[in-house]
């Protein structure tokens, strides 16, 4: 059955990954962004069902189901959506009035827009409703130019019926990792014909909040974690190097910078880009199997809490403090003052 929706999703304005507008001597950047507690500072489910399914109360009940690892995320999650019984329209006007876009956000997406670096929304809600929010927030032509990879849904005419069509069939539902795994391999084909078969590798920004983005946040070159969240906490206590920001302004002050130095270095002749060589290791790691054989032999710390994250969640959180001159400046890598590292003992 068709989802019954009002207005029609809007076509999707371009692919995912589109690099070929960005200028032959610039690095390929693409970002991609979690959207609840990111874009939003709300989680658009969670004002739905605390307002038209399961309430608050079991919702967080469900929610310590999902930590404790009682039960999966997917199955918790289609609980929770077959928990409402609100038409499309009607639960989304609770949205409006309950949601807060970060400030900068749009100042930011234009940004992107006037650089052509391409901002995908990566996500673990549902595609219908994530499109309908940006639609309204930001204006139906905005909207459309961002991508948005998530699961898809039937949501019934008379609002009895809300199911989650997943991505993939695994425990998550949508394998964030796997999308922007895939993303890569595409833009990295586009680079490659656009060039005349050079091999290109694009420069992928992830930002987000909660350690249910980890597993894409692996994936990326640059990682942007919301100050104060989850996903910052995590990556202080396993020594993940990431870039903490408050609003999107901080993003953006960033990436112009990333975007400078390229074209301090290239000078117009489409020299190579230079990328965080620890980066180019995760990207090549699929799987546990894919591991490298030198990082099998001997990982270190920070090697392993990448590759199998779940395997360090009890370690003792280590005292921290951000420090300009505790990282050699290597080539390829961030700025040592923006990144935050443990203090060793």
């Amino acid at each position: 059955m068709p989802i019954a929706l009002t207005p029609p999703p809007v076509p999707e304005a371009k692919k995912l990954g589109d690099t070929k507008a960005q200028p032959a001597n610039k690095r390929k950047i693409i970002c991609f962004s979690d959207f609840d507690g990111t874009i939003f500072m709300q989680d658009t489910g969670h004002v739905l069902f605390d307002n038209h399914g399961c309430g608050s109360e079991r919702r967080e009940k469900l929610d310590e189901q999902i930590k404790s690892g009682e039960r999966s995320f997917r199955d918790v999650s289609e609980e929770m959506w077959g928990s409402l019984n609100v038409p499309f329209d009607d639960g989304f006007e609770v949205m409006k009035k309950n949601l807060e876009i970060d400030p900068d956000f749009e100042g930011f997406h234009r940004y992107c827009l006037a650089h052509d670096i391409p901002f995908n929304v990566i996500s673990a809600g549902l595609k219908p409703i994530l499109r309908r929010v940006l639609d309204t927030f930001l204006g139906e032509e905005a909207s459309s130019r961002i991508d948005i990879v998530a699961n898809d849904a039937h949501i019934s005419a008379d609002g009895s019926e809300w199911k989650p069509i997943w991505r993939h069939d695994t425990e998550l539902g949508h394998d964030k990792a796997q999308s922007i795994t895939e993303a890569r391999r595409q833009a990295e084909e586009d680079l490659r014909s656009e060039r005349g078969g050079a091999a290109v590798v694009p420069l992928i920004v992830f930002i987000g909040d909660g350690v249910s983005d980890l597993p894409a946040a692996r994936e990326a070159d640059v990682l942007f974690a919301r100050r104060g969240l989850r996903l910052e906490e995590y990556c202080r206590e396993h020594a993940i190097a990431y870039v903490p920001f408050d609003t999107f302004a901080d993003i953006q002050r960033e990436i112009e910078r990333i975007r400078q130095e390229d074209e301090r270095e290239t000078g117009g002749r489409g020299a190579p880009a230079r990328f965080n060589p620890r980066a180019n290791l995760w990207r090549r790691v699929s799987s546990q199997s894919a591991v490298p054989r030198y990082v099998l032999m001997s990982p270190t710390k920070e090697d392993k809490m990448f590759l199998w994250p779940e395997a360090f969640s009890e370690l003792k959180k280590p005292e921290l403090e951000v420090t300009e001159n505790l990282i050699p400046a290597v080539e390829g890598t961030l700025p040592a003052q923006q990144l935050v590292q443990p203090v060793q003992a």
